[in-house]
Order: structure tokens, then sequence, then C-alpha cells
């Protein structure tokens, strides 16, 4: 119900739009009818119908709008699944996503988080920090259970092997240590870096480790005699990440040198140099093969992901040796990669806070979300269940749950 000042300005209101579209008669006649006086029709009144009218539109679009995106989230919420499907109906596990908000927060190290792995089989996963110690976390129930302690300095990288048996970890203390995952104990510590170790990967065979230093090498350790057995010069900068791919042929490798470079591992010889990149290369990822029908189908591969301080993601087809598309999005320093284990997607994180998922059959950004309150430094993402957790600047860990 209109109060009588509102009838009277809409009255007025009125009046002025039918004076203003020339009906004469019809304008005189409301007049009357409506007691109104014509010299008290002002500025004020000019045009008002046509904008509440206009208003009237833009509410009702915005109404069906948000009626549209409630609906989708009814759908999303019967469905199982993000996005699109009819009700009932459960997405295919491949396109699950990591979705808002986190099921865990946790909590523990006294600084940086630098590195999160989960157990190839448990429902566990370490973490590494500039705390100096290793943590390991439940994280079907965000439970703590235990503190790994040994170095000295910050831990930079963590690795299971594929039992999950046996744990590596590298440090800025220049050392490598390899765990008993099963007592807990450290059963081994490498010398042989001359600086800071950044990253350690376990070779497919399980009797090897990959190192990358600081002091601009990469080494290959035998972890049964714990003696370096190759040791890999190229790089003119700080070995960021050295990875193999999966049958251990190849080894990639990303330096401060702005280059990303492939190796034969036997061999030691650097089979090519990717300098797309245009700052610090902090991290690297091999495309899994069901990733390969969707970077460039009919290609067998390998593919390689690759992320920088220059903002940028480049997908690099390692046959060739080039670039097949770059990815724009992140607002700052890419930290993480990882492939979705389903082959559709590519999760990164970086120093934007943001964690992003890219479709790669279509090479776009198609998620975005702030996951911490500081630089997500660290990334995994479960190779059977649908779970992601990173780690951040800010000292928490966050599990996240995809559906």
């Amino acid at each position: 119900m209109l109060t009588e000042k509102q009838r009277e300005e809409l009255n007025k209101a009125i009046a002025d739009y039918l004076r203003a579209s020339g009906y004469t008669e019809t304008f005189q006649s409301f007049q009357e009818e409506a007691n109104i006086d014509a010299s008290e029709l002002t500025s004020k009144q000019s045009g008002l119908l046509e904008k509440k009218w206009g208003s009237v539109i833009r509410l009702q679009k915005k109404i069906f709008e948000l009626e549209q995106s409630l609906q989708a989230t009814k759908n999303e919420s019967s469905s199982g699944g993000g996005g699109g499907g009819t009700r009932g109906e459960k997405k295919d596990p491949a396109e699950w996503i990591p979705r808002v908000p986190a099921k865990y927060t946790l909590s523990g190290h006294r600084a940086t988080i630098n590195c999160v792995v989960f157990h190839p089989k448990f429902n566990v996963f370490v973490s590494g920090s500039e705390d100096t110690v290793i943590k390991v976390w439940d994280w079907e129930h965000g439970d703590f259970e235990r503190t790994l302690k040994g170095h000295r300095d910050s831990v930079q990288c963590l690795a299971f092997d594929a039992e999950g048996t046996r744990l590596v970890s590298c440090s800025a203390d220049i050392t490598i240590k390899l765990w008993d995952f099963s007592t807990y104990e450290c059963i081994k510590t490498l010398h042989g870096h001359d600086h800071n170790v950044s990253s350690v990967a376990w070779m497919p065979s399980g009797d090897h480790v990959l190192s990358a230093s600081r002091d601009k090498t990469i080494k290959l350790w035998d972890m049964n005699t714990g003696f370096c057995t190759n040791t890999y010069l190229g790089h003119s900068d700080w070995v960021r990440v050295a990875k193999p791919n999966s049958d251990g042929s190849l080894i990639a490798s990303c330096s401060n040198d702005q280059t990303v470079r492939i190796w034969n591992a036997v061999s030691k010889e650097c089979k090519m140099e990717l300098r797309d990149h245009t700052h610090v290369v902090e991290c690297i990822a091999w495309a899994c093969e069901k990733s390969h029908a969707n970077l460039k189908p009919g290609s067998p591969g390998p593919f390689l992901a690759s992320g920088a301080r220059d903002k940028t993601i480049i997908l690099w087809d390692v046959a060739v040796g080039v670039a097949l598309h770059i990815l724009h999005g992140h607002d700052n320093w890419v930290r993480g990669l990882k492939f979705h284990p389903g082959g559709t997607k590519l999760i990164s994180v970086g120093d934007d806070k943001t964690l992003r998922v890219w479709d790669l059959q279509n090479k776009r950004l198609t998620k975005s979300f702030d996951a911490h309150s500081h630089f997500v430094t660290s990334i995994d993402f479960h190779h059977e269940r649908p779970f992601v957790i990173t780690g951040s600047v800010d000292t928490f860990i966050k599990v996240w749950e995809c559906r």
C-alpha cells in the first residue's frame, strides 16, 4: 500500500510522462482527476517513471539470475558434483575439483609450510616447514599424529616411495634424510650437495632418489648405499625442482636461470632447454597419461607443466620441445602445480593466495578461490581419493574436499 506522499509522487511522475510523451488530452484528463497542478511538476519528476520502470526490469533480471544460481546450487548438492547434471546424477570423478570451505584447517607448525605430500596408501600426509620439523597428519579426521625431528634448518621437500614405507626429506641444512615410516626413525643421512637442497623425488625403480640444489646441480643417489651415482650439470643458477617422468627415462628440472631442462636420466645428457619463461621457474609437474588426450589429441607425449615468478603456467610438448600453451591468470608467483588424476584438469597455487583450476582441453581457467590468508607455497592431490592439501606462509595446512 502506498502512503499519501508516495501516491502523490507517483501521480506527478505519471503526469510528467504523459505530458512529455505528447498525450495531451490524456494528460489533461489525468491532471483534473488526480487534482494535479501543472505548475507543481518540477525537474524532480522529469523522467522518473522511466527510471523506476528501468529499475524494475533490472531487479527482475537479477531475481531471475539468483533463482538460476540457487537451482544450480541445489543440483550440485543433490548430484554430488560441481555444476550441471540433472537431479540425482553423479558427476564423473574426473571432473571433481576442490570446493570451499576447506574441510580442515590444521595448525601446529611455527613457520612457513614448504611442502605437503599424501601417503600413497594410508590416510595420512606429511608436511615440512621452515621450523625444521616434519609433521604427520590424519587427513581423514583432521588430526595431528606426530613430529619427526632431525633437520637443523628449513625442510624444503618430502617424497614417499611407491609403497610408502620410506620417506625422504631434504633441507637448507644441505642434507638429505631417509626415514623408515613404520618406525619414524631416520635411518640414513646423505651428504654431497654444497648448498640448500631444494627438492627430492624417488625414481620409479624405488632404489634411487633425485635431488636438486642451490649449488646448481642435480644428483642421483643410491638409497641402499647412500652414495651419489650421477651428477647432472648445466643449469647456471639455483635448481629449484628436479622430477623424473613415469618410466624414469627422462628428468625435468627448473631453475632460477629461468629455464626448464629435460635430461636423459642414464646418459646425463641435456636433451633440450626450454626458455619461454621470463623469471625464476618455481615448479614443474609431469602430466599423467590420462591428460595427454586433453593436452594434444593423438600425441603420446610426454607433456610437462611449469610455473614461474612471471605469473604464468606453460604447458610443454616435451616430444618436440615446444610450448603448447601459456596460461595466464595468477596475479603473483606460481608456486605449486598438480595434474588432476582424472586427466581433465591442472591445479595451481601461488603467492596471490589462490588455488586455481584449469581446464586442459580448452586451456582456460574454470575456477579460482582464495585458499589462504598468505602466499600458498605447496599443493598435493590424492591419487585415488577426492582430496587436495595445501600449505602456506600463514603456517596453516588446509584439507580440501573435491566434489
